[in-house]
């Protein structure tokens, strides 16, 4: 027997079988989430369907009413309503005080928007440097401010700037060589405009100081204390700094105060007693008039619709800025 033959055979393991596969438990929470898809939409239903009611049939009818012929014989039913296409939207157009109103709608709110953003900023950053108990006190106050109802501010502001009874003439006029008693602040369109104007902005700054006010708290004092270490003043910490961070929250609001104020309504309707004179005519209040002193409803539901057209304009803007924004970050 050679050695070959003597050598022991090497042991083979045994076959072991691959261990049967163990069943993967589904996700309970991905199948709540994939089952549960449309419960969101059944609990915002009430709410759509309100909004639709309340939001959607007004704009519906004011379409409507824009390409008709509706005056007051189609209001109480006399006459049929009449389509009459683009008609009452050329008329608009092609009407020279209709511009004049434009541009003075247009004048008056990039003014408050201005006065507003500036003057809010401004009481922000003072909030920031003054104590707790004070902030506490400017808080209160610009909260109560800005709870006002509207007519009761349009009513104070009527008092603080009367001919005769104004408070504000008479302090005024205590200044060296200033004589005001019995000034009317509204014989003129551009005065009175100015005190309108100053009245949406008293109204509009307590929400835009708020607002700012919380921005600033999320500016990190690290980056304020390096550009300072840099070198930058208190201009150079605010606008390499500071007004970047800020910058979705004042497109925010500035968009927001655009939208206000293009649709300024019962300030001026109020402080000119419901009958606002050309000089002051905004386009709600001109389209008010074509509707309800003229009667003329086509005509105001298409000056209205073109308003409409110019706040989804300014809406379309704010939106671009917005996805600027998100890109960049």
């Amino acid at each position: 027997m050679s050695a070959a033959d003597t050598t022991t055979p090497a042991k083979v393991p045994p076959q072991r079988h691959a261990p049967p596969p163990v069943p993967v438990a589904k996700n309970p929470r991905r199948a709540r989430t994939s089952g549960g898809a449309a419960t969101p939409w059944l609990l915002l239903a009430p709410c759509l369907l309100i909004l639709a009611l309340v939001l959607g049939y007004p704009l519906v009818r004011l379409v409507t009413l824009s390409f008709q012929k509706f005056g007051q014989s189609q209001l109480w039913g006399f006459l049929p309503a009449e389509w009459v296409g683009f008609d009452n939207f050329t008329g608009v157009l092609g009407d020279g005080e209709f511009w004049q109103v434009v541009v003075r709608t247009i004048v008056f709110a990039a003014g408050s928007v201005i006065f507003t953003m500036v003057l809010g900023m401004l009481i922000a950053l003072l909030l920031q440097r003054v104590s707790g108990w004070m902030k506490t006190l400017v808080n209160i106050v610009l909260v109560a401010s800005w709870g006002m109802p509207i007519i009761v501010a349009t009513t104070v502001f009527k008092w603080l700037f009367d001919a005769d009874y104004g408070i504000l003439n008479a302090l005024l006029s205590k200044l060296p060589g200033v004589d005001l008693i019995g000034h009317n602040w509204f014989a003129s369109g551009p005065q009175g405009l100015a005190v309108i104007m100053l009245l949406v902005v008293w109204g509009a700054v307590p929400f835009v100081v708020i607002t700012l006010s919380a921005g600033l708290t999320q500016v990190p004092a690290e980056l304020e204390e390096a550009a300072r270490l840099d070198g930058a003043g208190s201009w150079g910490v605010f606008r390499y700094v500071t007004l970047p961070i800020l910058k979705p929250i004042i497109v925010m609001l500035t968009t927001l105060s655009v939208i206000w104020d293009m649709g300024v309504f019962p300030q001026v309707f109020v402080m000119r007693n419901g009958h606002p004179e050309a000089e002051f005519q905004l386009l709600t209040t001109y389209s008010y008039d074509r509707a309800f002193v003229v009667n003329d409803y086509a005509q105001g539901s298409a000056i209205a619709l073109i308003t409409v057209v110019l706040l989804l304009g300014v809406v379309a803007v704010y939106m671009r800025q917005m996805l600027k924004i998100g890109e960049v970050e």
